[in-house]
């Protein structure tokens, strides 16, 4: 199985990344070092995240103490949603390049389709607690992106959570001139997103599975959710190969083609997550944990669900 998959940029993009969302910037310091010196070469970040300085320090000392070359990592960072306006996308890529100290991205992603109201607050409510949105277009904010990749602070520039709808606006652009290399989306057994996925890749456009795992640490999970970790149906499969469940969700996504990011600050589980080019799932599970799709998410952003961009009232 391929390591890698090639970008339209023509950079090869591996597979398998550390996710660092809710990562607490105590713990992604040494997580991250963990990661690196065991083979992880992707890390997936996100200024919104919080904690870029302390995966800074880690890709640092790593480089310092000559683990691994600064063209050997390939490093992902996102353009929250405060920062849509033209003006203020270069000023975003900047402060994430101070706090990762690097000089380039590998990618860059514009996190979400829907721009808030600049300012401090990363969700800018009004007074009912509804989103103040931005009235700068997505397609605006992909211009000042562009720029990003002609001033090589970036290599290669992409998006997350868009639909297809918003997907064929960006490739419809008049005067594009440099195409999404990827749509980072979640992706798991329970929201298996076939339609989205095959557009994106007959469009050439690579997709990364975020919250491969369910995201059973997010902050807003309720005891009733259902749980990919603890569903005795994965763990079944899981056992057929001597594999642990969370192996199987990681290893499902990249059959499909799929890059895949699961986040973990556990020195076991960031080492267990990366054993999973030694077995191969056979068709018939993975047609299995297609099925299991209900079209649950994880990340529904429901607070935005009134802005026009909001991109999950779309069937794909």
């Amino acid at each position: 199985m391929a390591r890698h998959l090639v970008l339209c940029n023509g950079a090869k993009m591996p597979v398998l990344g550390l996710g660092t969302w809710k990562s607490p910037p105590g713990q992604v310091t040494e997580a991250v070092k963990v990661a690196i010196d065991l083979g992880y070469r992707h890390i997936d970040c996100a200024h919104v995240y919080q904690n870029e300085n302390e995966v800074g320090v880690a890709i640092q000392e790593k480089i310092k103490e000559q683990v691994v070359k600064r063209e050997d990592l390939f490093i992902v960072s996102k353009l929250w949603s405060t920062y849509h306006e033209k003006d203020l996308v270069k000023v975003a890529c900047k402060k994430t390049l101070g706090d990762l100290k690097l000089d380039y991205l590998d990618l860059y992603l514009i996190h979400w389709p829907i721009g808030f109201k600049p300012g401090n607050e990363f969700f800018p409510l009004d007074g009912k607690g509804n989103v103040i949105a931005s009235d700068t277009s997505f397609l605006d904010t992909w211009e000042a992106l562009e720029e990003l990749v002609d001033e090589g602070l970036v290599k290669a520039i992409g998006i997350s959570n868009f639909n297809h709808l918003q997907i064929e606006r960006l490739l419809n652009k008049p005067g594009l001139k440099h195409k999404p290399a990827v749509n980072q989306i979640e992706v798991h057994p329970y929201l298996t997103q076939e339609k989205l996925i095959q557009y994106c890749q007959s469009k050439g456009i690579v997709v990364t599975a975020y919250s491969p795992l369910g995201s059973p640490d997010r902050p807003w999970a309720k005891p009733e959710d259902p749980s990919l970790l603890e569903d005795p149906r994965i763990k079944a499969i899981a056992d057929k190969y001597k594999k642990t469940t969370a192996q199987v969700l990681i290893r499902f996504p990249i059959q499909r083609n799929l890059v895949v990011i699961p986040k973990s600050v556990n020195p076991k589980r960031i080492a267990e997550n990366f054993q999973v080019f030694d077995f191969e799932l056979n068709s018939e599970d993975m047609t299995t944990l297609l099925s299991y799709n209900r079209n649950w998410r994880v990340c529904a952003l429901v607070s935005c669900i009134n802005h026009s961009d909001y991109p999950f009232k779309e069937e794909f």
